[in-house]
């Protein structure tokens, strides 16, 4: 019995993308059960903390400060939907739409959240290289959206330098609205 190689290379693409989507999902679980221990798991093992350092441990010590999961007490993300684009054999790329809500300090603060990540694939097994997590909005599950702001999470993003980045962020969407006047977008939303 032969096996065509390109049969082989099919299976192989959609194993690779079965274990994938396994990534966000197994993410959702250990943020909300704060089980950072499975957490780091699914990241690579030289994985980049930026000011936190290198690796699994320099991601635990992250995710368990007070900066990140301390700082609110429970939370329960929605994974919505998962696009996957297989860069080769062993990296990709994709999008990861979650509805998020989080309880602090008496509210309930909900964020939709598109999640760009960098998948790789070492010794047989699919990881996390990187995620970039990126939101259209914040706010207490009893306010509107851009009410007051887009940013409504209070003790937390109240810079200006924390705006969300969505959806200017996605590639297709300045050259989508650049011929509409702007009066036109004034009369759609009362933010950019």
């Amino acid at each position: 019995m032969t096996i065509d190689a390109d049969l082989l290379a099919r299976i192989d693409r959609i194993e690779a993308q079965l274990a994938i989507q396994q990534l966000p999902i197994r993410y959702a679980l250990a943020v909300d059960s704060r089980d950072l221990d499975n957490l780091v798991t699914l990241f690579t093992d030289d994985v980049n903390c930026g000011r936190w350092g290198v690796g699994r441990a320099a991601l635990k010590t992250f995710y368990g400060s007070e900066h990140i999961l301390r700082s609110f007490y429970r939370c329960i993300h929605q994974i919505c939907g998962h696009a996957i684009d297989l860069v080769d054999a062993d990296h990709a790329t994709g999008q990861v739409y979650c509805r998020a809500e989080h309880e602090d300090n008496g509210k309930w603060v909900v964020m939709a959240i598109c999640y760009f990540d960098h998948y790789v694939r070492r010794d047989g097994s699919w990881y996390f290289e990187r995620r970039d997590e990126r939101h259209w909005y914040s706010t207490d599950w009893l306010e509107r959206p851009g009410t007051p702001r887009f940013q409504n999470w209070p003790g937390k993003y109240e810079s200006d330098k924390y705006l969300p980045r969505l959806p200017q962020s996605f590639p297709t969407w300045a050259s989508f609205w650049e011929a509409v006047e702007p009066a036109a977008l004034d009369a759609l939303t009362r933010s950019p």
